[in-house]
């Protein structure tokens, strides 16, 4: 009998006993056995020690790592060093996976022995579990507006066509993959809870980079990881990823480091693979001030005027944007105070 690859999950937290026994059980119920749970505790203060005691201690899938308090970056990191595993999977954790994730996703990349990462589509739950929206991630990453998954990817097909070693009981989602480097330039098209990979390509792309602070980190590696090669999406959900909850990492206290991110990922890329990347340099000039644009709303909410006003400008050099937004953010952010306020 062949033995079954180890998949290695990564779940990092902090702060969230209520909710991380949930995500952990979500693999422990995996129908493909062979996983291997690993959570990093970035420093909890609650109960998570505790729990993770009392529930997991004796469960030899299940290892527990803690850490002094240094970001998700760090705790994904911690997570890749200690993993030893054929495939690496991302698991945050408030979310949860759906039974057969694992075995989905390791059938088709025993067809698509180039692909390195493969990810899903999700379902948004609130903190109570209840649906809020089927499919959530083209709602969630708009870069999806800009490309097309048949014209995006260079290769697709009906899961049923694919592989005969899965099928879900139904649907018969399309299967796509390829070299997707240049459009994830224009926007993160990856959620982490979804993706897999393989060990070989993790070890390719490398860590998380923890300079990229609160959000936006989950872009960069991303886009490394298409950078290293081919890539798979399957157009199903395969997660249950819970919206509204205080302590998200895309809470709106985040969006001015996430736009700041997002502009040193893109600007990083363009000026290491411009001859490589196939997009025209309007596009990309657009991507850019599309960044900057979103740096100055962030900033002018925080009161930062200084700060939205020189983004803004720079937004506007970049692509002459007909938005009235960006345009009111110039004009007030050289208004009095009081004026400011009063318009706003």
């Amino acid at each position: 009998m062949k033995q079954q690859s180890e998949v290695n999950v990564l779940i990092p937290t902090h702060n969230r006993a209520y909710c991380l026994a949930q995500a952990v059980d979500s693999v422990l119920a995996q129908s493909y056995s062979n996983c291997h749970t690993v959570v990093i505790d970035d420093g909890s203060t609650d109960s998570t020690p505790s729990l993770m005691a009392d529930r997991y201690g004796g469960n030899p899938q299940v290892s527990y790592l803690r850490q002094a308090n240094q970001g998700v970056s760090a705790a994904r990191n911690a997570g890749l060093r200690a993993a030893t595993g054929d495939f690496i999977a991302f698991l945050d954790s408030d979310d949860a996976w759906k039974p057969w994730k694992v075995d989905l996703q390791l059938s088709c990349l025993e067809r698509l022995p180039d692909v390195g990462m493969i990810w899903t589509d999700m379902d948004a739950v609130n903190s109570e579990g209840v649906l809020i929206k089927e499919k959530y991630l083209r709602t969630m990453y708009s870069n999806y507006e800009r490309f097309a998954s048949e014209s995006m990817f260079q290769n697709y097909s009906k899961l049923s066509k694919l592989t005969s070693n899965y099928a879900l009981p139904d649907a018969d989602p399309m299967v796509f993959w390829g070299d997707i480097y240049s459009p994830m330039i224009m926007g993160n098209l990856v959620h982490t809870s979804t993706a897999l990979l393989r060990r070989e390509r993790a070890l390719q792309v490398g860590p998380f980079d923890q300079s990229l602070r609160f959000a936006g980190e989950d872009h960069d590696y991303h886009l490394r990881t298409c950078r290293e090669g081919p890539v798979a999406f399957v157009d199903v959900a395969s997660i249950n990823y819970r919206i509204g909850n205080a302590d998200q990492l895309t809470r709106p206290a985040h969006m001015v480091h996430a736009a700041q991110n997002f502009i040193t990922t893109v600007t990083w890329a363009i000026e290491r693979d411009l001859p490589r990347i196939k997009l025209p340099k309007s596009m990309l000039r657009a991507a850019l001030a599309e960044g900057h644009s979103w740096l100055a709303s962030e900033l002018f909410q925080n009161g930062e005027m200084r700060g939205s006003r020189r983004h803004a400008l720079h937004s506007l050099r970049l692509a002459p944007n007909k938005s009235r937004r960006i345009w009111y953010i110039l004009v007030a952010t050289s208004l009095p105070g009081p004026v400011r306020r009063y318009g706003r």
